[in-house]
């Protein structure tokens, strides 16, 4: 019988993740809904990257499991997790001379089988994944040329290409300006909406995960210590408890979002 929750097909179950004889996350648990945006907030080494990669399999942990779809994750092949689970790491390695366009290729990886040719569908995957970040102008540059934020948008870029039901992108803002930081946050909530994507975001701006986030969820010391939508969990007790700072919350006069105003 499935332990899957209605809705929620990516879970961690009691999980204890950590580096050799370190703990990082302890007996943490959490249902992370579908067609769904969650964010993940807390300070540095509260263990929210070290929560994606166990959600990508690529961290065993210690104790309890992680379910896809009500099965164990670790039941998988990489190749069937990759079809449906796209992971960003914090600082992706950059091959040497590839061009955006080969970059954004690799993330048809999962789909496709020795020798394989190259189908109209891996090429639509491609092009749509370069149009939806910008950078179809760009494709035949090299990827060692370009600017921190194109760079990241190619990342961006190839993790949209490998086409996952589940992203989970850690600090995809990083080296963006604000205008590039709201294109993506707009394009994550489109792919929510209108793609019907799961979405589970490290991100350090509170104010932009209020604004473009279903979910927020807090988190310090490896433990959850909030979760719910900005207007349930965005507290002043619970910004105090998880960053150490007092806060005052106020109300977006555009769209009535709560707003965190930090206070020493």
């Amino acid at each position: 019988m499935s332990d899957l929750t209605p809705d929620c097909p990516l879970e961690a179950h009691t999980i204890t993740v950590g580096y050799t004889d370190r703990e990082i996350l302890h007996d943490l648990s959490y249902a992370f809904p579908a067609a769904s945006f969650t964010a993940l907030l807390g300070p540095n080494g509260s263990g929210k990257s070290t929560l994606l990669r166990a959600l990508a399999g690529l961290l065993k942990p210690v104790r309890g499991h992680v379910t896809l779809d009500g099965a164990r994750l670790d039941s998988f092949t990489s190749r069937r997790r990759a079809e449906r689970i796209s992971l960003l790491p914090q600082s992706p390695r950059q091959p040497e001379s590839i061009t955006v366009r080969e970059l954004v290729e690799q993330g048809r990886y999962p789909h496709r089988r020795m020798f394989d040719r190259w189908s109209s569908a891996d090429e639509l995957a491609c092009s749509e994944a370069l149009r939806l970040t910008a950078l179809s102008d760009l494709h035949d540059r090299d990827l060692s040329t370009l600017s921190g934020g194109q760079r990241q948008r190619a990342w961006i870029a190839m993790t949209l290409a490998q086409a996952a039901d589940i992203l989970l992108l850690d600090e995809p803002t990083t080296y963006l300006d604000i205008a590039h930081q709201l294109d993506v946050l707009d394009l994550m909530r489109d792919l929510v909406r209108h793609q019907r994507k799961t979405v589970v975001t490290v991100l350090h701006d509170i104010n932009q995960a209020a604004r473009f986030a279903d979910r927020m969820l807090f988190m310090n010391d490896g433990t959850i210590v909030a979760s719910g939508a900005p207007s349930e969990v965005m507290r002043t007790e619970t910004i105090g408890d998880v960053f150490g700072v007092g806060a005052a919350i106020v109300s977006d006069p555009l769209d009535g979002t709560p707003v965190c105003l930090p206070r020493r």
